[in-house]
Parts: structure tokens; sequence; C-alpha cells
């Protein structure tokens, strides 16, 4: 893709009953949408506030996968969770104020930690929807090699022999 390519994703909603509905896309699931029990929704459904903020994490996510793969870092796991602070903003409105992503790194190789927390920040400022949007996104990872806590990546004089 260049810069100057545009590209569209498209959406439909339908209403089905209540406050609920369809949420769709060609080629894609379905997904029952509906309000929080909170503003008069249902339990077990998705919401525009799971879907907002579940867009960041994920997007994040693909992103740091991409500068991974990219860099040649074998990963074991990664797990990122995602809270958003929904917030009546000056009496005038509700707004997700901020998304709090907190990934959670499981690299192979331990001379990987360091680079771990530059991928990071870099996907951090890379993630488009993160940039879309008006909320503040604050990442907090926890990077571990083979289980064992790693991050803030500590001053290492010699890393041990590792050759997995």
């Amino acid at each position: 893709m260049t810069d100057e390519e545009e590209l569209n994703y498209a959406a439909e909603v339908t209403w089905t009953e209540g406050r609920s509905g369809e949420l769709k896309s060609i080629g894609l699931p379905t997904l029952q949408v509906a309000p929080p029990p909170e503003f008069q929704g249902r339990e077990n459904t998705w919401t525009p506030e799971h879907l907002y903020v579940g867009s960041v994490a994920s997007c994040f996510m693909m992103t740091f996968l991409a500068l991974a793969e990219h860099s040649k870092l074998q990963l074991i796991s990664l797990d990122v969770t995602a809270k958003g602070k929904l917030e009546n903003v000056d009496r005038s409105g509700y707004q997700i104020t901020e998304v709090m992503l907190r990934p959670t790194v499981v690299v192979r190789r331990f001379y990987d930690v360091r680079r771990v927390e530059t991928l990071l920040k870099k996907a951090e400022r890379s993630c488009f929807i993160a940039a879309s949007i008006k909320s503040r996104v604050t990442v907090l990872p926890q990077v571990y090699h083979r289980r064992l806590p790693a991050y803030p990546c500590p001053a290492v004089s010699e890393a041990p022999n590792d050759s997995l």
C-alpha cells in the first residue's frame, strides 16, 4: 500500500429489538450489539464501549506483531488486556477518555527482552487506531523471558548462554 491509496471498510448495524441490533460486514460473522446494562442494555452482548476498547487493543497487538515479525523477535506468547474509562466530560456527555493497555510479552531468547521495550514503544506510536481517537492511550507492559519477569529491563552486564 502506498500513502496515496485509500482503503475503505464497511459495516452495517440493523436494529433487531429494544436497544439491540446486529453488526454486519460482508464476509465477517455477525455480532449482536447493545448498550451495556448501565444504559438500559443487556448483559453478555458486545457493546460499542467494548468494541471501541477492543479495537485499540487489537490494533496495538497486530502492530506489535508486525514489528516483531519484521525484527525477527521470537515470541512465546503475547496477551493484551485493555480497560477503557468512560466518563461524563464536563457534564456535556460521555466519552471514553482513556484506554489502558497491559501487554504481557514472553520471549524465547533472553537477549530479546531489551528489544521488546523498543518494539512496544514503536507499536504504541504506530497503532493507527490509537492515533485516530482522542482518548489517551497508556501502555503498561510486562515482559518475560520464559515466564520470568524481565521488565522493566534489568541492567545486564552479561546475558546467560541462551541458544534457543
